[in-house]
C-alpha cells in the first residue's frame, strides 16, 4: 500500500494517488476508497484493478486539511493504510481509521 501527494499549483488542492498490491488484498475484486471526504460511502470512489491485480486511485481534495479513511472491499472487510500519516482509533465503531494530513 502507498499514498503519494502532489500539490497542484492551480488550486489549493493536493492530488492524492492511492496504491494497494494485489498481496495486500488478496483476491479482492473489487476495492473501493471510503472516508470522511466522501462520507463514508462505499460507492463514491471505486478503484480501478491493474492487470497485476493491484487496485490504484487518484483523487484531488483540499490542501490544509486532515482525513480519515480506509479501504473496503466488496466481501465486507476494511483495510488501513499503514504508510497513512498516523492510525486514529474510533470510539465509536471500535476501530482505527487511517489519517491522510494534507
Amino acid at each position: 500500500m502507498s499514498i503519494t501527494k502532489q500539490p497542484l499549483k492551480s488550486k489549493p488542492e493536493v492530488k492524492c494517488a492511492f496504491k494497494v498490491s494485489a498481496d495486500q488484498v488478496g483476491n479482492a475484486e473489487s476495492l473501493s476508497l471510503v472516508g470522511c471526504f466522501n462520507q463514508w460511502d462505499v460507492n463514491a470512489h471505486p478503484m480501478k484493478k491493474l492487470k497485476n491485480g493491484d487496485f490504484k486511485l487518484e483523487i484531488n481534495l483540499p490542501a490544509e486539511q486532515s482525513y480519515q479513511f480506509r479501504y473496503y472491499s466488496g466481501g465486507q472487510q476494511w483495510f488501513n493504510e499503514p504508510e497513512a500519516d498516523e492510525q486514529v482509533f474510533v470510539a465509536e465503531v471500535g476501530a482505527s481509521n487511517s489519517l491522510l494530513q494534507l
